[in-house]
């Protein structure tokens, strides 16, 4: 009986995490599972634990607002360490690139317990973007026993930096598990907010990124509240991060703006939903970046460096950063020529075929 500790503690890393969680539940008899929660994004989290019904044994509700890195880290390796040595895991699977991911992979290296990395090996080359997630992931690559990287490029960038290629498994990226999941779901919950007219073109935007709080995330509200202004046509639907820098600067430039509707964090399968349904993506997000592409959305990234560049080669996304001309020139691009947009509306599977948590569960039962 192999046993597994699951910790991870944002809605990113919940919603790439649960397959797997699912998937090792279905060996009960070989593999028992913990499911621990730091509670770094203390109700995005329990959103996406609610819709997949999933409980955690051991929740640690870190979350205090505004809270430093260098506190919650040294919190969370505290926790967490005592939880490693009373759990007694044979396995600590992480996920990502969140300072929880990377506090577990040193409370489980203090113990010299193994580490499973799920989508290990993205990078971006630059360790100040993003912040701090860059240097986060190659730290969890160090250590970690197993590395699952989503994609061929993840693997080669594993492979570059020396990690034992023994210790990589392309596995395909869980994002693709999760959103099976939701899409066969019988009863998926419809889209709460929808603009009255259905020709409406709407623009999906989320924006959270530490390195774009002030004045980038300004200018992408600036953006925004102009091409809200100068095109009729548009409606642009926001879900705002519930972080007080990010929600701060959005309502004091957005709120109250004709067609731009500021919405709080949305259940992910109305989100998913609302993906589907919306004419163009702008984000600084990673996980949007893979799963617009899916639904055939443009992606216009918010972002000066993306650690999955494979949106970018195959012309289903696009770095536009956070200069303010830039950002509009690329929105009216893809709002006024149906050329451009018919190149980057094309739907693609780049990240796996929605069977990663089945490679995943079945290299761990073997270890």
């Amino acid at each position: 009986m192999k046993k597994v500790i699951c910790i991870f503690g944002t809605r990113p890393e919940a919603i790439k995490m649960v397959p797997v969680v699912r998937e090792l539940k279905k060996y009960p008899g070989h593999c028992k599972v913990t499911i621990c929660v730091t509670a770094q994004h203390r109700e995005m989290l329990d959103q996406v634990l609610s819709l997949f019904d999933l409980k955690p044994d051991i929740d640690l509700n870190l979350m205090q607002e505004n809270q430093d890195l260098d506190a919650l880290t040294a919190k969370s390796i505290k926790l967490l360490s005592r939880v490693i040595v009373k759990v007694k895991p044979d396995l600590v699977l992480v996920q990502g690139d969140t300072t929880t991911a990377m506090a577990a992979t040193l409370a489980a290296f203090y113990q010299k317990i193994p580490v499973g990395h799920i989508e290990a090996g993205l990078r971006t080359n630059n360790i100040y973007d993003p912040f701090p997630e860059e240097i986060n992931r190659r730290f969890i690559s160090i250590l970690s026993t197993y590395n699952f990287a989503p994609t061929k490029k993840a693997r080669e960038a594993l492979l570059k930096e020396g990690i034992h290629k023994q210790t990589i498994f392309l596995t395909g990226n869980t994002i693709v598990d999760a959103l099976k999941i939701i899409i066969n779901r019988k009863k998926v919950s419809g889209v709460k907010f929808l603009p009255p007219q259905e020709r409406k073109k709407i623009i999906l935007v989320t924006a959270h990124r530490r390195e774009n709080f002030g004045k980038p995330l300004e200018n992408i509200c600036l953006a925004l509240k102009e091409i809200a202004e100068k095109n009729s046509e548009v409606e642009i639907i926001f879900p705002v991060h519930l972080n007080p820098n990010v929600r701060s600067t959005v309502y004091s430039i957005l709120n109250s703006l004709e067609r731009v509707h500021l919405l709080a964090p949305l259940d992910y399968s109305e989100f998913i939903r609302l993906l589907s349904r919306c004419y163009l993506v702008l984000t600084d997000s990673g996980g949007i970046q893979e799963e617009a592409p899916a639904f055939g959305k443009p992606v216009l990234v918010l972002r000066n460096e993306t650690e999955r560049p494979d949106g970018i080669e195959a012309n289903v996304a696009r770095l536009v950063g956070t200069d303010y001309r830039t950002i509009i020139k690329n929105i009216e691009s893809l709002l006024r020529n149906p050329r451009e947009y018919k190149k980057m509306s094309k739907a693609t599977n780049l990240y796996g075929d929605g069977t990663a948590s089945k490679k995943i569960v079945n290299i761990i039962l073997k270890m």
